[in-house]
């Protein structure tokens, strides 16, 4: 793998009283596509949060493409070529599709921003079809299209998505996963990716972490992830033959 563009080092943050993130380490390879995998309340939004500068960090470090960017304000680590794709998608529904798009750009001057937003046609061709219509009426796959699309605009080298698959029907999340593998091959945008889905995750990544309670319990290429009988059993819903009728709960996961 290429050299890390972004590195978390014992990164530590609370939400009050209540430790939200307990030491992890991760890195993320320019040009790849690295998941984070946990289950619902495992830590995984506030990693990206953390990085993207809306949570502070207590502990630990964040560096991009070498620059150290813990605590940085939002705007500051957008510019630096951070895009950010919230869970739930947080597009502005009040504004068309295009109008959306071009709150993407707010910080950009140069003149490459329409030829910028037909090439976000040419990933989301719903998009042209609904420019002129208020984001919110839209469906919520045209929606997480456009939250993707509005991040695109700022022309990112490392793209943070929270959830895509949240709420989508199996069809939408394939259609959206094939479109995030090409932004990746095509741009050379390097994704990082958090998700509930291992299923999807796993095959469109390179590599995954495994968060529970807020630390790192695994890592791995993504195809060895797959093969492993603890993913299989806990996150792809699969159990070996013969582990019918054992409670899920008896069973200890070997990374415990």
């Amino acid at each position: 793998m290429n050299a890390p563009i972004l590195t978390l080092r014992n990164i530590e943050t609370y939400y009050g009283p209540i430790m939200a993130i307990r030491g992890v380490s991760l890195e993320v390879p320019e040009g790849a596509i690295v998941t984070v995998l946990g289950a619902n309340g495992a830590g995984k939004t506030t990693i990206l949060k953390a990085i993207s500068g809306v949570m502070d960090l207590q502990k630990g470090s964040i560096t991009f493409e070498g620059k150290e960017i813990r605590n940085m304000d939002p705007d500051r680590v957008m510019r630096l070529g951070i895009g950010h794709v919230p869970e739930g998608r947080e597009i502005f529904p009040f504004l068309t599709v295009r109008e959306n798009l071009l709150m993407g750009a707010y910080t950009r001057t140069d003149s490459g921003i329409e030829a910028d937003i037909e090439e976000v046609y040419g990933y989301f061709p719903r998009l042209r079809e609904r420019a002129g219509q208020a984001a919110g009426s839209m469906s919520g796959g045209e929606q997480q299209m456009l939250a993707i699309g509005r991040a695109l605009m700022a022309k990112p080298r490392l793209l943070l998505l929270d959830e895509p698959s949240l709420g989508l029907s199996p069809k939408l999340v394939k259609e959206i996963f094939e479109i995030v593998g090409r932004i990746n091959k095509e741009k050379k945008t390097t994704i990082l990716l958090v998700e509930q889905n291992a299923n999807v995750a796993l095959h469109a990544a390179d590599y995954g972490y495994v968060l529970e309670v807020g630390r790192i319990v695994m890592e791995d290429t993504c195809a060895r992830l797959l093969e492993k009988e603890d993913i299989k059993e806990f996150y792809l819903g699969m159990k070996q033959e013969g582990a019918r009728g054992k409670r899920r709960w008896k069973k200890r996961k070997t990374w415990r």
